[in-house]
């Protein structure tokens, strides 16, 4: 599914990454145990700025309203709303009935002022996307890392659950997202898909052994790096592990404070996948949060190693 590694947006990446790292400095600070970070400067903007279309800019929470979405002067990174992406277009004929030039219309299975889910490819009970109503290219943009976004991670998971709008089909479910590099569209989509059931067992074993990180800022820690097995039969690959209690916090922010500052990486390069942990019971509440990217040694930028579209 890789595409050639590209400019974003346009912009070199070395310009990118000097950008988003000043963001990422300037703009999060962060409590006692990881907590969602608090932002200024591009956040602060964002949340005052009137100009971003379509998407109207309440600050009002999920639930209660419309979150804003990136400012004008960040669609250089986050995306134009005059974009053609086939994504891109798809949300826009949801949420304002604009019809793609192409005249296919998506099945829009459901329609939010944050977000909406459409079937993943191929079409099944265990395939499904969840897009923002935002014009969001992807992880690279740096709106995501602010506190006015809108928690699409909850979102995915309060869908793909059992007793969901929209539930995963799958004994074990995983969400993820991929990188700019392993992606073929360009506005952001969380994969609601399955996850194989040796793939479940790999995780709660590694946190019986100790080995999945308590804490965001353990996350990148050397002693939370595994190896796990891809379900689409490519080996093993290395992922930093984390255990998180909740969706509530801001995973976007929580990879780039505790991994990609932190060691000094390209947001534009990870990839995160959630897996809920089950037992015979059922959901045991709490998640597993995997990243990985291609600095680490069988690392990948992808999700789709781990997570289950077709089968």
């Amino acid at each position: 599914m890789n595409d050639t590694p590209r400019t974003t947006n346009g912009m070199p990446r070395r310009r990118f990454v000097a950008l988003f790292g000043g963001l990422g400095a300037g703009a999060l600070l962060t409590g006692a145990g990881g907590g969602a970070a608090a932002a200024t400067g591009a956040g602060a903007a964002a949340a005052a700025d009137p100009s971003c279309c379509p998407c109207p800019t309440d600050p009002a929470p999920p639930g209660g309203g419309q979150n804003p979405c990136p400012p004008a002067h960040l669609q250089n990174l986050c995306g134009s709303p005059t974009d053609s992406d086939p994504l891109w277009q798809d949300v826009q004929y949801c949420t304002q009935g604009i019809v793609p030039p192409s005249g296919q219309k998506p099945n829009c299975l459901k329609t939010t002022p944050n977000y909406v889910v459409l079937h993943g490819k191929p079409e099944n009970p265990h395939n499904y996307l969840l897009l923002p109503s935002c014009r969001i290219t992807g992880i690279e943009c740096p709106f995501l890392v602010t506190t006015t976004v809108a928690n699409y991670w909850h979102e995915a998971w309060e869908n793909a659950r059992r007793g969901g709008d929209v539930p995963v089909q799958y004994d074990n479910i995983g969400l993820g997202i991929n990188s700019q590099a392993a992606r073929r569209m360009n506005q952001l989509h969380i994969h609601m898909a399955g996850v194989r059931e040796s793939t479940q067992r790999r995780l709660q074993a590694l946190e019986a052994a100790g080995r999945v990180a308590p804490q965001p800022s353990q996350w990148g820690d050397p002693q939370f790096r595994a190896l796990v097995t891809g379900a689409d039969g490519s080996g093993d690959r290395t992922y930093r592990v984390l255990r998180l209690g909740t969706l509530t916090q801001n995973l976007f922010d929580l990879v780039n404070l505790y991994v990609v500052r932190r060691f000094g990486l390209d947001m534009a390069g990870q990839t995160l996948i959630v897996v809920p942990k089950m037992t015979a019971a059922g959901f045991a509440g709490t998640f597993y949060v995997l990243n990985s990217d291609s600095s680490l040694p069988s690392g990948t930028d992808t999700c789709d190693h781990l997570l289950v579209y077709d089968k």
